[in-house]
């Protein structure tokens, strides 16, 4: 005559559906359809990466390093794909680089036919080049280093910069050429009056 509940008393009762296939489920599942409207419509956006206008002359995964003075180290800026972009209608060439999840630039600045790129000590899939990078919108002169993941890949990348610089060197020349035989003919022009 003990006056504590027995398990039996204790327990709430569950009510049991058993499937087609003989299997007992201890919930039952009910079908809700609540109509969702959104409180605010939002228009599509055209999204522009500046990229548009640019010709892809080089694309590869990599990761870029940027050297940190202060701490005489190299400190990593992230992995994903790095590109040579020529403009359409200027020919500028430049280097860029956005991070893989975020698409954050992470590498942006022009390709200058006065920048050569060095092996990096001790990898033969690295190189090395001094640059003013604009990635964080702001002009700051850097140490670079960008690693691939094999040789092959490191050795196309040198190519297709060294492709970019001859081919900047050509139009920088054909330039200065035509400016000098400008100034040439407004001073003769000059001259004869």
């Amino acid at each position: 005559m003990s006056t504590a509940p027995t398990k039996e008393e204790n327990e709430e009762p569950q009510e049991e559906q058993k499937n087609e296939q003989g299997d007992e489920k201890t919930t039952l599942e009910e079908d809700y359809s609540v109509p969702f409207k959104p409180l605010v419509t939002l228009d599509e956006v055209q999204v522009t990466t500046g990229e548009e206008e640019e010709d892809v002359l080089y694309k590869n995964r990599a990761k870029l390093f940027r050297f940190d003075k202060q701490g005489s180290q190299w400190k990593e800026r992230g992995t994903g794909d790095l590109k040579i972009l020529q403009h359409k209608d200027t020919k500028k060439i430049r280097l860029l680089m956005r991070r893989e999840k975020t698409l954050k630039i992470c590498l942006n600045h022009y390709v200058n036919p006065s920048i050569q790129l060095e092996e990096n000590v001790g990898s033969d899939r690295s190189w090395v080049w001094n640059a003013i990078d604009y990635a964080d919108e702001v002009a700051d002169e850097c140490v670079l280093a960008v690693r691939f993941p094999n040789s092959e890949q490191a050795k196309k990348f040198k190519q297709a910069y060294d492709d970019a610089r001859s081919a900047l060197e050509k139009i920088t020349e054909v330039s200065l050429n035509s400016s000098q035989e400008k100034e040439k003919e407004e001073t003769q022009t000059k001259k004869e009056k």
